[in-house]
């Protein structure tokens, strides 16, 4: 039977990984078996430039953290190798780095994931990871609202460019076919 100051320790650990899981809004499970140093030193200083928080942990006290977040869905691939990598801000930066790192390494695989609090499947995580960065999605809608107030700026310009409204208008009524009145 562990000591008492072991028994505390690890519930310390619970208390930190179950904060850890509560406060980000994305996590995945992964495998880590069979990479080396410099590889996994690689990934870790790419997960840390993303913000995302990757740590290795023993499956007995991550199943006891999901006990208490309600993820009991993860639980059954809570076996070998456990790596946990969670993100407080950004939903699909874990799954775009640790899938195509995945993609390069036999052995290197992820298990599972959760999403706002719930488990999601394996389609729903290679999904996010396919997902642009954010700074590509925000450019891109920044991009949708500019389009519509470039095309009008574009439109007065060439009202402007043609002599302005009065000539604009004068074309029009030169353009169009004069009516003929209405035969009674």
């Amino acid at each position: 039977m562990p000591s008492q100051s072991v028994l505390e320790q690890k519930k310390v650990i619970v208390e930190e990984l179950t904060a850890r899981l509560k406060n980000s809004v994305t996590g995945l499970v992964v495998s880590y078996e069979g990479i080396n140093t410099e590889d996994d030193t690689k990934l870790r200083k790419e997960l840390r430039e993303n913000n995302v928080h990757y740590s290795v942990v023993k499956n007995t006290l991550l199943s006891r953290a999901c006990d208490e977040v309600g993820l009991e869905g993860i639980k059954p691939v809570l076996e070998g190798t456990t790596a946990l990598a969670t993100s407080d801000s950004e939903y699909a930066a874990a799954a775009r780095i640790l899938c195509n790192y995945a993609k390069d390494h036999d052995n290197f695989k992820v298990k599972s994931g959760y999403l706002d609090g719930a488990v999601i499947d394996m389609d729903t995580i290679t999904a996010l990871s396919k997902l642009p960065t954010r700074d590509v999605l925000l450019a891109n809608v920044l991009g949708a609202f500019q389009a519509p107030i470039a095309s009008f700026a574009r439109a007065i310009q060439a009202v402007v460019d043609k002599g302005g409204v009065e000539a604009c208008l004068a074309a029009a009524t030169e353009e169009a076919p004069a009516e003929e009145p209405a035969a009674e």
